[in-house]
């Protein structure tokens, strides 16, 4: 029962995300034009959400994909529909600004 609430509110760990950002992941924010013009990572390709499925081609060839928005929601809902097209190679990376933080260490 503990490890549910270690879980839920310890910091998750980022290594692996760091790593792959190093190594030139593609950055996906899924949030709304109107959202990713108000504030973005640098570098980072606006797919919003709705227009996942029918951009696949964007995707095709990444080493690594990482997926973000401005809770983790919708970049939840991204991953899971990359993977229901055969991505096995994506991360959520949860928020826009924690993804910001870690190429900016």
């Amino acid at each position: 029962m503990f490890g549910i609430f270690k879980n839920m509110f310890s910091k998750k760990d980022t290594t692996q995300m760091e790593k792959i950002i190093k190594d030139g992941a593609f950055l996906v924010d899924v949030r709304t034009p109107a959202e990713f013009a108000e504030g973005n990572v640098k570098g980072s390709t606006n797919i919003p959400l709705d227009q996942v499925a029918s951009q696949l081609e964007k995707f095709k060839g990444k080493e690594h994909i990482i997926v973000f928005c401005r809770s983790g929601n919708r970049s939840g809902q991204a991953k899971m529909i990359l993977e229901q097209n055969g991505f096995k190679n994506v991360t959520n990376g949860g928020t826009w600004q924690d993804v910001n933080e870690m190429i900016h260490k």
